[in-house]
């Protein structure tokens, strides 16, 4: 498979791209753990009754992903489906928490035996980003597993496992998404890391920052 032309940039600007880790970063499932970079383009329109919906699409258009919120909801649930309508992820948010944390949950059911991961500001006041992730396994949350800094005027993100980046977005800008009120986020996703996981953890900041 042809490496996406984002990869190829950071390529050439001297960004090598990582190899397959040995044990892959699954949260999801692992067939959204691929041994190949991913690039995704990730569009949310921006008026809707649910208050944002996004589309995914792979480098040749395919769609991959639906996010969409309940209807009544608003901005405190979103549905991470895949292409046939499969509920993968049940996204929430914690009501009356200071760093506006978010929950996540495996499919249909939102409960301890589904939970798969939280995700809250790293502070309560940021003049930037920065989210800290928490997986069901980490019931202490005292070290994060992964990390997101971000900036939400220039709508970018940098995902860190460790001191490893993961995952990369930056915001793609066009004249006819502004007319149609869509925005446009270009996704860099390393090779063994769970992409279903990484869109989810983009729309929890995107949401976050609205």
């Amino acid at each position: 498979m042809k490496e996406p032309e984002l990869f190829q940039q950071r390529e050439e600007m001297g960004y090598p791209v990582q190899q397959a880790p040995q044990a892959a970063s699954c949260v999801v499932a692992q067939q959204f753990c691929a041994r190949h970079p991913i690039q995704l383009t990730m569009q949310r329109k921006r008026l809707t009754h649910t208050g944002g919906d996004f589309t995914v699409t792979d480098s040749n258009r395919n769609l991959v992903f639906k996010v969409a919120g309940k209807l009544f909801s608003l901005h405190d649930l979103r549905l991470l489906q895949d292409a046939a309508g499969n509920r993968l992820l049940t996204i929430k948010r914690k009501m009356f928490s200071l760093h506006r944390r978010w929950e996540a949950f495996r499919g249909n059911i939102s409960n301890q035996q589904s939970y798969a991961f939280a995700a809250k500001k790293s502070s309560v006041f940021q003049r930037k980003t920065a989210l800290d992730v928490f997986m069901a396994g980490n019931r202490d949350e005292k070290l994060c597993d992964f990390h997101v800094k971000g900036s939400y005027f220039d709508r970018s993100c940098t995902i860190y496992q460790g001191n490893r980046i993961v995952a990369e977005m930056k915001r793609k800008y066009t004249v006819k998404n502004v007319l149609l009120g869509k925005d446009t986020f270009l996704v860099m996703v390393q090779p063994g890391v769970d992409y279903a996981f990484i869109v989810a953890l983009i729309v929890i900041l995107d949401y976050m920052n609205e």
